[in-house]
């Protein structure tokens, strides 16, 4: 259970949702090796060989085209087009025996650390996520590109009984929002691949061995946004999760 610090509002009552998903497959770039095999002349005689010519193009990674700052400020290294998909939120309160879905806002800033800055991209409960949905950025960006050393940032807060919870801003220095990519060993405070408490929509991008499992130019943004106290068990960064994929063309 997850309960607000809020002093300004009343308990609040948070719980971990559970949604059936799909994991989204956005990725353009291979993520294996690939590569091609020639042979010249195509027909030999005995006791002569042919020339072989290969090329191996190995994936890409998207830290060679991005910089990660942590806690969650990303800076693409070149021009890139950007798709943001919300994967889940996870802010209920308590309803009797069951739960409730709280409102949520995602929000983001392009190239400023002013808060005023920050413009909405999600805002909803889990009921009103599809994965597979590319979340408008118009109002951030004129089209879905992104420019060279023009830093992303990311934000969130929730909704409850007509007040706003706690902001979030990844311009604040807040550890409440953070990110991972393919590989990446997910903190102690996010629940383990086979634990009950672990979101569904989080599920299948960790794997069994303890590691993040993403295509290679994809980068997940993950947010606590009811606690601040890493020792609390609802410290969990299931509260909302975008994933926000690179691509060159």
């Amino acid at each position: 259970m997850k309960t607000s610090q809020l002093a300004t509002l009343p308990v609040v009552l948070i719980s971990i949702c559970t949604l059936v998903s799909t994991r989204v497959n956005s990725q353009t770039i291979p993520a294996i090796p690939i590569g091609s095999l020639t042979a010249y002349p195509t027909v030999v005689q005995t006791g002569t060989k042919p020339t072989l010519t290969w090329s191996i193009s190995y994936p890409s990674i998207v830290k060679d085209y991005v910089t990660i700052t942590a806690p969650a400020t990303i800076t693409p290294k070149q021009a890139l087009y950007m798709d943001i998909r919300i994967l889940g939120q996870g802010v209920t309160v308590q309803n009797g025996s069951g739960y409730s879905f709280v409102p949520t806002e995602a929000s983001m800033s392009y190239n400023s650390t002013s808060t005023s800055n920050y413009k909405r991209i999600f805002y909803g409960t889990n009921l009103d996520v599809n994965p597979s949905s590319i979340v408008s950025t118009s109002s951030i960006l004129t089209n879905s590109q992104v420019a060279a050393n023009m830093p992303l940032r990311f934000g969130g807060r929730y909704y409850y009984n007509g007040a706003w919870g706690p902001a979030f801003y990844s311009s604040d220095g807040t550890t409440n929002i953070r990110t991972l990519v393919h590989g990446d060993v997910p903190p102690p405070y996010l629940p383990a691949y086979g634990a009950p408490s672990l979101a569904s929509f989080l599920k299948p991008y960790l794997d069994t061995t303890g590691h993040v499992q993403l295509g290679p130019m994809d980068v997940i943004v993950f947010m606590e946004l009811t606690h601040t106290d890493p020792s609390n068990v609802g410290y969990d960064f299931q509260d909302m999760v975008l994933l926000v994929t690179f691509r060159t063309s």
